[in-house]
Parts: structure tokens; sequence; C-alpha cells
């Protein structure tokens, strides 16, 4: 009964961040109080009360669910081509929720008022990294990707950062959802070989482009 409970509180806090998470993109952590943090969650204070005591409480919940994410990089066998690029998309659409949610106001909050979960964070960061890492390694090996430095593909998706931004996006004429589809057309050429693009099929990609539209746009606008 009382994991039913924890499991149901843990649920509605969930709902409650992601009303929440928009805004700290926007504003960052140093400044928001809890009456403004209630107000965006569209609760009183003393419902917020109930499933977070202070905003470091909540900080920290925001951080151990995204650390937690990042350890959901399947561990599955490679196994086929196709196995390559299951895994190659999964990658993507961790990275577009990491760079969309932890905006750069959010990382410096995070590191001059919270250094301790801000280290949990980098070092959950740098453990994917060497999973990716490994997975760009084991591609190479096996013929499937380019001989291409797997730290430098990590270091490009950087750039995202910028390009969600809604000066950018305007004043470019630009869509998310194709951003985001050509960027991603932009990783696969580099990685794969040319005779093994076709891992990702369109009919599975576009479901994800526009999952992934709506959250970014959600975060953006």
């Amino acid at each position: 009964m009382n994991s039913q409970i924890s499991d149901k509180k843990n649920e509605t806090r969930a709902k409650l961040m992601n009303k929440l998470l928009p805004y700290l993109r926007k504003n960052g952590l140093q400044s928001v109080r809890m009456d403004e943090i209630s107000r965006v969650m569209e609760i009183s204070r003393a419902t917020l009360y109930k499933y977070f005591s202070t905003k470091e409480e909540i900080v920290e919940f925001i951080v151990d669910g995204f650390i937690e994410y990042m350890k959901e990089l399947t561990h599955n066998p490679l196994d086929s081509v196709q196995s390559f690029g299951t895994r190659f998309l999964q990658i993507f659409e961790q990275t577009i929720s990491l760079v969309v949610y932890f905006s750069d106001i959010i990382l410096q909050d995070l590191e001059t008022s919270y250094p301790d979960l801000f280290d949990r964070f980098n070092e959950a960061m740098k453990e994917r990294e060497e999973k990716i890492l490994a997975f760009f390694e084991e591609g190479k090996q096996k013929g499937i990707f380019n001989q291409l430095n797997g730290r430098l593909l990590i270091k490009q998706d950087e750039i995202l950062r910028g390009m969600f931004d809604v000066k950018f996006l305007m004043t470019n004429q630009f869509t998310v959802q194709q951003v985001l589809y050509d960027y991603f057309q932009l990783k696969r050429i580099q990685l794969f070989k040319p005779e093994k693009l076709t891992a990702i099929d369109d009919e599975v990609l576009m479901p994800k482009i526009e999952h992934l539209t709506q959250k970014v746009t959600k975060n953006l606008f």
C-alpha cells in the first residue's frame, strides 16, 4: 500500500515538473520562489508543499530524474545494422531533451547555487558520453560507421543550443521540425556509411521527430 502511495506521489510530482520545466528553462533556478513555482504549476502553495518541502528538493528531483533518464541508454546487443540505427535514434532523442531542458541559464544556476547536484549531473553526462563513444567505436569496428572522431561528433551537439532559440528560428524562417529533421539527417550522414543509411526507416523516424517537435516547441514558446 505504501509503495502504491509513493508511486502515485512520484507520478504527480513528475506531472507538476512538466509544467515547471519550460518556465525554468527561460528563467533559471536561482531567483524563482516557491509562490512563483506554485503559480506555474497551477496549484496552491499548500498543495505544493505536500509534494515538495523546499526549492532545493525540486531541483534535486529534476536532476535525479534526468540522471535516471541518461542511465536508460540501452545495453541491448548490437547484432544488426537496424540495432545500431535504433540505438542512434535513442541517443538523438536524449540529446535533444538534455539540450532543451538544461539551458545555459539552468546549468549556470546549478553550478553556482547547487554545486553538489551540478557535479552529480556532470558525472552522469560523462558516463553517458563514454557509452556513446563505445557505441561509435563498435560501429566503426563492424564497418557500419565512418572513421570519425566520436568526441567531435558529441561536441557538435552544442550547436543545438543556439539553434533552439526563438530569435534564430524566426530570423532564418526555420520551423522546429525542420531543424530537428535536418540536424538528424546531418548526424546520420556523417556517422553511417552510405550503404548503411537505411538503418533507420523514415516511417520510424518521423513520429519521433513530431514528438520531439512538440516537446521543443512547448519549451521555447
